[in-house]
């Protein structure tokens, strides 16, 4: 039984060390691209990454409120591509 938890918790920290790599590349994609399409894609994507990192921090340490924090996360994400969306689309905000 250690055993096992022992290679799950190599597997989330390799997850973990995946995530934050993930962040960087799509961090240097971010401020390399000029179209504005690109770069809400790539906005999108790191806030994706961060609440996938925070899910892994809350499997990690259970006790701490980072799953708590990914929701919220998740909810502003969501509200904010598709009012970054809307503001491209129409040169307006409401």
């Amino acid at each position: 039984m250690a055993t096992a938890k022992l290679i799950f918790d190599v597997i989330l920290y390799i997850g973990l060390l995946t995530h934050i790599g993930l962040i960087a590349v799509s961090l240097y994609f971010f401020w390399r691209r000029e179209p504005v399409f690109d770069r809400l894609i790539v906005a999108d994507l790191v806030s994706t990454y961060i609440l996938a990192l925070l899910v892994i921090l809350a499997m990690i340490r259970p006790d701490d409120p980072f799953l708590d924090v990914g929701l919220g996360l998740a909810a502003i994400g969501f509200i904010g591509a598709i009012a970054l969306a809307k503001y491209i689309a129409d040169q307006q905000m409401f």
